[in-house]
């Protein structure tokens, strides 16, 4: 019987990827003080290339230096000599060599956090307008970028993919998804702009479009490049499932490889399978609350509009489910992300039907939290200790991959937690000396 899991796709530039799996990007938090790739990025995704996906996507490369996503991101900014020195180049060339040892692919995302860089980053991040991100205080009150500034943006993205393509990644994904600045701009809530870039969706979508453009003529046309594009935002006011659909008719033509479907921000975290404030949430369809894949409902509508190979992210939990999307057609590529951080090889035992469901553990991570926190913690408070107090967890599971060591799966929510910021801190008091 033939694996729809096994079977390769060659995408419209030419490349093939060797199956239907991808390790889809998260945040390492691995890169030096210099924002440099290390050997610990090198250990990682060797394991991760070794674990059988037929594509990796890496966690967020930053175009600028000074407005991360997190500490210890990886920074190619054009503009800083260091970050495109040789030792530089040389550092990403041995995480690329690393990363595609089994004859997978290995692309990378390239992103700029935009408003959602927090204050022990940057005390002055950008975005479309000054509309500042309310959680927990955490972020400043972003300064509205110029025109300039966005044209030169557009191009620093271009920049980073050329040298993407000359230290060895097969392959890059603009980062238009989640709330960053790319995202930021396709939303009428954070997007309050009334020149060329703001305003009506084709004025919303042009910094994206541009930045595609771009990046398509440097790095050629026998290049995968991809987009990570919300299917919607979730969020009352903002990017909607029909802006999506529009975007992705602009995007159409525009020769991209492969569109990743994901949703949600911040604000609104469905990335992660949760939701934010009740006030300004928009439900989700009740059809897709009760499937396997988040954003799979989503992704039907968008293969309507779209020629372009899809890829799906978030919330496959069962082999055979992953087998119903792909025979849908409504996606091409599965894309899986928090089971690698426990097991590496999870995409060869799919392969080798040694599974049948993801391994899992938000469920019990949750629990435990809850049975911790006070009764009078505030909602959203208690909310974000376990969405980010279940992210941490994976975070210490990826720091102990990095460094060579066995998962722990008994280390509990609020310790991953106390332990992320932590580090998060320690990284950021780094940076600034």
């Amino acid at each position: 019987m033939v694996d729809p899991l096994a079977q390769p796709l060659r995408l419209p530039c030419g490349a093939v990827l060797p199956n239907r799996l991808c390790k889809a990007a998260m945040t390492e938090g691995l890169g030096d003080e210099r924002l440099r790739a290390t050997p610990r990025h090198e250990r990682l995704y060797r394991a991760w290339s070794e674990g059988g996906a037929g594509l990796l996507v890496t966690g967020n490369v930053m175009i600028d230096r000074h407005v991360l996503e997190r500490p210890g991101n990886v920074a190619i900014d054009t503009r800083h000599a260091a970050s495109i020195d040789a030792d530089a180049r040389a550092r990403l060339a041995a995480w690329a060599r690393a990363g595609t040892v089994a004859g997978n692919a290995l692309w990378m995302q390239i992103s700029h956090a935009g408003r959602q860089s927090p204050r022990y980053v940057t005390r002055q991040p950008v975005g479309p307008s000054d509309v500042q991100l309310d959680l927990l205080g955490n972020y400043a009150r972003p300064r509205a970028l110029g025109e300039p500034e966005i044209l030169a943006l557009v191009q620093r993205f271009a920049e980073v993919a050329v040298i993407a393509r000359e230290t060895g990644f097969t392959g890059v994904q603009v980062h238009g998804a989640h709330g960053y600045l790319l995202s930021s701009f396709l939303s009428p809530v954070t997007n309050r702009r009334d020149d060329a870039w703001g305003g009506s969706l084709e004025n919303r979508a042009r910094f994206l479009i541009e930045t595609v453009r771009a990046v398509r003529r440097a790095v050629g046309a026998d290049f995968p490049v991809s987009v990570k594009l919300n299917s919607d935002d979730f969020r009352k006011g903002g990017f909607s499932h029909e802006d999506c659909l529009g975007v992705v008719r602009q995007l159409d033509g525009e020769g991209i490889d492969l569109l990743e479907i994901s949703g949600g921000n911040y604000e609104q975290p469905r990335l992660l399978g949760a939701a934010g404030r009740e006030e300004d949430a928009v439900e989700v369809r009740a059809s897709t609350r009760v499937r396997e894949a988040y954003f799979l409902e989503y992704a039907a509508s968008i293969r309507r509009a779209a020629t372009m190979p899809l890829m799906v992210t978030g919330g496959f939990r069962t082999r055979a489910g992953m087998e119903l999307a792909l025979a849908s057609g409504d996606t091409d590529v599965i894309g899986i992300a928090r089971p690698f951080c426990t097991h590496p090889d999870v995409a060869r035992r799919l392969l080798a039907r040694e599974l049948d469901a993801l391994p899992a553990f938000e469920q019990g991570l949750h629990l435990r939290a809850r049975g911790r926190l006070s009764p009078a913690s505030p909602w959203l408070a208690a909310k974000m200790v376990n969405v980010l107090g279940a992210q941490g967890w994976y975070y210490q599971q990826m720091d102990r991959l990095a460094d060579g060591r066995p998962v722990d799966l008994s280390r509990g929510l609020l310790r991953s937690f106390a332990r992320y910021w932590w580090n998060d801190l320690s990284k950021a008091a780094a940076l600034r000396r």
